[in-house]
C-alpha cells in the first residue's frame, strides 16, 4: 500500500512546520482519515517516551496526540540532541547509539536514511496518510550534501512539498523567493505551493504582495496562517518566554533555563497558570526572590553545574534554601542537588567524579544504558495525587551511606520519595525539611490533582483547577480550525497525493 503524502519545509527553524504539521493531522483525524506525522531528523532536547519504548522529539508526540494516536519511534526515527556545540548524543529508532561530532554524524548518515526509509516504509504501509516535517531549511547550503532531513528524503520518497515562512520575522517574500532560488531544478518542482505564517493586520494590505510573489514564481500561495496568540503547544526546543497578563497572581516561581536546558515543556503548566508569575532565568541574569525555584532537565549535568557555579547559582540556590524557599528539582536538576556526580565512562566528557550542589545526601552515577518508562503513581503528598508521567535518563542515584538505588533504600537521605510509582518503586527524594521535592518523573505538572498538590507543597492554598491536558486538546482544535479556514483546499489538492477531504464550501 502506498499512503498520500504531503511534507511541509520551512524556510527557517520556527516558521511554522511543526505548527502545520500537528494542524493538518487534527484535520485529517476529524475528518476520519487514518493519519500520522513523521519527521526523519531532529534536533531537539525535549523529547518524549513512546509506546514501544523508545525515544523521540516531544513535537512529534504532540503531532501524534493531534492525529489521535499513541507516539512511536518511527514517527521520528532519527533524533539528535546536542550534548555541547559540536557534538549530539544520536538516536536511531528511539535508541542512543552514540555521542558524535558533526564530522562523525556526516559519514553516519547513510545508516541513519536507512533508518529513516525503514520507518517510512512501515508508515505508508499501515497509515492512508503521512504528514512530514522537515528540519531548518532546505536551503542551509553546507547541510545538502547526504541530506536525510528535508530535500533528500523528499527526493528518496518521492513526496510534495508546501514550504512556509514566518511573515512575524520579517522579509517573509525574501525568506520565500530566496529558499526556492536555493534549490536545484528538480526540487524547485517539488514545491507545489507557499504558506505564510503567523498574520497579523489587514489581509488587504498584504495581498500584492501576495499577487506578486504568484507571478514571480508561478506557484500559488496556499493560505496566509493567523497569528494565535496563547496557544499551549509543546516547543520543539526553544524555551517557549511568550508572556501572558495575570492580574492575580499568588506565587513567584522561577526556573533556570540552563545551556543544555531539557525537557523544559514540563513547565509550561507553571508558565500558564492563571495564579502563578513564573519566570524563565536567563544568562546573565541575577535569581531574583521567589516562593519556588524550579532546577529542569539537562542534557548535560556536568556543564550545566558547572554554568550554574560560573554564573554564582549555587550561592543564589544555597541563599534561596537558607530563607527557607521551595526548591523542585527534575530529572539533571534532581541530580545536580546531590553530593557528587559520578562519569566513570566519560559520557559527558572526561571521565571522573565532581561535587554536586550538596544539599541532598545521595549520588548520581551516570550509566550508558538509558532508562526509558512512562509510568503512572501518586506523589508522596497529602492525598496521594495521582499522575502520569515518563522517565527518561542516564543515571542512577543512590544514597551515600547505604550505596543503594533510590527504589528500594533505607537510607535516611532516600526514606521519604517523592513519587510511588504504580508498579511498587519508588523514586526522588522530599527533604527532611520539606523544603526540597526532586525526581527523575517528567510531566507531574500536566495532571490537575497533581499540579494543586505541587503549589499547595510550594505555599500557595486553594490553587485554581486547571487542567492542561485538556487545554492542550482544546488548542490543537484551535489550531485546526483556523489552520482550516485558511488554507485553500481547492489550490492544495491540486497535483497532490492528499486523501480526499470534504470541507463546507468546496
Amino acid at each position: 500500500m502506498t499512503a498520500a503524502a504531503l511534507m511541509i519545509q520551512g524556510c527557517t527553524s520556527d516558521a511554522g512546520k511543526t505548527t502545520l504539521v500537528a494542524a493538518l493531522c487534527r484535520i485529517l483525524h476529524r475528518r476520519g482519515v487514518k493519519v500520522a506525522p513523521f519527521k526523519p531528523q531532529n534536533m531537539a532536547l525535549n523529547s518524549a517516551v513512546t509506546i514501544d519504548g523508545g525515544e523521540i522529539g516531544r513535537a512529534q508526540a504532540l503531532q501524534a496526540q493531534a492525529a489521535g494516536i499513541a507516539p512511536r519511534i518511527d514517527f521520528n526515527p532519527v533524533l539528535l540532541k546536542p550534548t555541547t556545540d559540536r557534538h549530539a548524543q544520536v538516536i536511531i529508532h528511539g535508541h542512543a547509539i552514540d555521542t558524535l561530532d558533526a564530522r562523525a554524524y556526516h559519514d553516519y548518515k547513510r545508516v541513519a536514511m536507512t533508518a529513516v526509509m525503514q520507518s517510512w516504509q512501515r508508515l505508508c504501509d499501515e497509515f492512508d496518510c503521512v504528514v512530514i516535517e522537515g528540519a531548518g531549511s532546505p536551503a542551509e547550503i553546507n547541510l545538502r550534501d547526504r541530506d536525510i532531513a528535508n530535500m533528500g528524503f523528499a527526493e528518496a520518497a518521492d513526496v510534495p512539498v508546501i514550504l512556509i515562512a514566518d511573515i512575524d520575522r520579517g522579509g517573509v517574500f525574501a525568506h520565500l523567493v530566496g529558499t526556492l532560488e536555493l534549490l536545484s531544478p528538480t526540487e524547485q518542482t517539488r514545491i507545489k505551493g507557499f504558506v505564510i505564517n503567523r498574520f497579523r493586520g489587514d489581509i488587504g494590505l498584504l495581498e500584492s504582495g501576495l499577487d506578486w510573489l504568484e507571478a514571480r514564481t508561478g506557484l500559488p500561495v496556499l493560505g496566509v496562517l493567523p497569528y494565535l496568540h496563547g496557544l499551549m503547544l509543546d516547543a520543539e526546543d526553544a524555551i517557549a518566554t511568550e508572556s501572558h497578563a495575570k492580574t492575580n497572581t499568588r506565587l513567584k516561581a522561577v526556573a533556570i533555563a540552563y545551556p543544555r536546558c531539557s525537557n523544559h515543556t514540563d513547565l509550561d503548566p507553571l508558565r500558564l497558570h492563571p495564579e502563578v508569575d513564573f519566570t524563565w532565568l536567563n544568562p546573565g541574569e541575577a535569581l531574583p526572590p521567589c516562593d519556588l525555584l524550579v532546577l529542569p532537565g539537562s542534557k548535560a549535568v556536568q556543564a550545566d553545574l558547572a554554568w550554574l557555579r560560573e554564573k554564582d547559582h549555587d550561592i543564589a540556590i544555597a541563599r534561596h534554601l537558607r530563607y527557607g524557599g521551595k526548591l523542585i528539582g527534575l530529572c539533571g536538576g534532581f541530580q545536580m542537588l546531590g553530593q557528587m556526580l559520578h562519569d566513570p565512562q566519560g559520557l559527558e566528557g572526561t571521565p571522573g567524579s565532581r561535587p554536586g550542589l550538596g544539599v541532598l545526601d545521595m549520588d548520581t552515577t551516570l550509566e550508558a544504558e538509558k532508562q526509558l518508562r512512562n509510568v503512572t503513581g501518586c506523589l508522596a503528598l497529602p492525598g496521594a495525587p495521582k499522575f502520569t508521567g515518563y522517565e527518561i535518563h542516564m543515571g542512577m542515584t543512590t544514597g551515600v551511606t547505604m550505596g543503594v538505588t533510590t527504589h528500594v533504600t533505607p537510607n535516611p537521605a532516600l526514606a521519604h520519595p517523592a513519587v510511588r510509582f504504580d508498579d511498587g518503586r519508588e523514586d526522588g527524594i522530599i527533604s527532611a525539611d520539606n523544603q526540597i521535592f526532586s525526581t527523575y518523573c517528567h510531566g507531574l505538572f500536566d495532571q490537575p490533582e497533581a499540579l494543586i498538590a505541587l503549589l499547595t507543597w510550594a505555599g500557595m492554598k486553594d490553587a485554581e483547577h486547571v487542567d492542561f491536558t485538556a487545554r492542550r486538546e482544546a488548542d490543537l482544535d484551535r489550531l485546526a480550525d483556523a489552520v482550516e479556514a485558511a488554507l485553500d483546499w481547492e489550490k492544495l489538492g491540486a497535483g497532490m497525493t492528499l486523501p480526499k477531504i470534504t470541507l463546507p464550501g468546496f
